[in-house]
């Protein structure tokens, strides 16, 4: 079975093919035949597109107008050229998509209709840098391969059932009855990153209290109890919780309202500040990344070195608040670019739960470790480092899918 996964955003598009037997999901996650990126800010009016397959590596610059035919082209890559790796395009059996937000209706993946892209349309006021993206790359499927099985992996529906008390905000009830409520986000990672967790232990996921740590430019911390999420730091938006690459996660309101009164601030002034030119970027004055920002440290910049003390205490602090919804823990994750390599942010963020029995191995964390325990054997608390693997989560959906059918 031919399964497409796409994963659109407002700036690039990655794509992936993989092949997976009718009969049986493999064990482990499958290296994908075919994997195609479209990088839409290469320069205005040129997007650079980029496949590697068949044991080639292919490199364009492709002017465009609109997106739909560059994606046309880059899926055209999978039948055609020195990147083929299927004969035609009626091979591919699913296409599947991650979509960020979803609301509270969508607790599983779900095959696309016109209900479901008219609910993705609805929700682009809440998720306005990716939604319209996701509905263009299923218009796009739709033109290029017609009438195919298409699946919405929503970004939200892991969390979609969370108890009130953790996803309702304590404003007016009004807010309830308009859907202004905590959502959650990076839902395909945490769940991945979960049941990953369980088979490396060798437990039960429904026996587990897990907190995982999805830390990339975009970070989020969701508390797993029996295998479902009951708390997590993204809210309304993703911008709630963490401290991120540029985006400031949780602040007071009454700074906003401040900025807003004082300094003549309106909304789109505001959306910029927050989520584009605050968190790492915005303390450091360097970059979102935290490389560049741990080479300003090692230069002696000092707001470089604030940058990266704040988004540590921020990333404790609401560590701490996952572990009290779940009152015990067996195991902590890091996952994602941060989570994944940056050893001192690991052992950063354990050093603050020692109390809890809590034994990091030093030579593993400071390794390069991928889906390993890194604390030590006799840790009351394991802590592992998993390599999220959303395409194949979102893959492994759709073959589900495809089966039920």
């Amino acid at each position: 079975m031919k399964i497409l996964v796409l994963n659109a955003g407002s700036s690039s598009q990655k794509s992936c093919l993989y092949d997976i037997p009718d009969d049986r999901l493999p064990d482990h996650p499958p290296k994908p035949i075919w994997e195609g990126l479209i990088d839409w800010t290469h320069q205005a009016g040129v997007a650079e597109v980029k496949v590697e397959a068949a044991e080639t590596l292919l490199k364009q610059q492709v002017p465009f107008s609109s997106r739909i035919p560059v994606i046309e082209q880059l899926l055209a890559t999978l039948w055609n050229g020195s990147t083929q790796v299927i004969a035609d395009r009626a091979e591919i059996h699913v296409v599947g998509h991650r979509v960020v937000h979803g609301g509270r209706k969508y607790h599983e993946s779900t095959p696309i209709t016109p209900e479901v892209k008219e609910a993705i349309e609805q929700f682009i006021e809440l998720a306005p840098v990716h939604n319209p993206a996701h509905l263009e790359g299923i218009n796009a499927i739709e033109h290029i391969l017609g009438s195919v099985l298409q699946v919405a992996v929503f970004d939200t529906a892991f969390h979609a059932q969370m108890p009130d008390a953790a996803s309702i905000y304590p404003g007016t009830y009004e807010w309830v009855e308009k859907g202004i409520r905590r959502y959650g986000f990076h839902g395909t990672s945490h769940q991945y990153c979960a049941e990953r967790t369980a088979e490396l232990l060798g437990e039960n996921l429904n026996d587990l209290k897990l907190i995982t740590c999805h830390l990339g430019n975009g970070a989020s911390l969701a508390a797993i109890c029996n295998g479902r999420s009951i708390d997590t730091t993204m809210g309304f938006t993703p911008l709630d919780g963490l401290m991120m690459g540029s985006r400031s996660g949780s602040v007071d309101p009454s700074i906003l309202i401040h900025l807003i009164r004082h300094e003549g601030y309106d909304a789109d002034r505001l959306d910029h500040l927050l989520n584009s030119a605050s968190g790492l970027l915005g303390i450091s004055g360097v970059s979102n990344d935290l490389r560049q920002v741990m080479s300003a440290i090692d230069a002696g910049n000092p707001r470089a070195k604030l940058a990266l003390d704040l988004y540590i205490h921020r990333l404790r602090s609401c560590m701490g608040s996952m572990l009290a919804s779940l009152g015990r823990l067996d195991a902590l994750i890091f996952t994602a670019g941060i989570g994944e390599n940056a050893s001192n942010i690991r052992a950063a963020a354990c050093e603050a739960f020692e109390f809890l029995g809590l034994k990091l191995d030093a030579e593993k964390n400071a390794g390069r470790p991928r889906d390993q325990i890194i604390s030590t054997s006799d840790s009351k608390v394991k802590v592992l480092v998993i390599h999220t693997q959303e395409d194949w989560a979102i893959a492994r959906d759709c073959w589900k899918l495809s089966r039920k059918g």
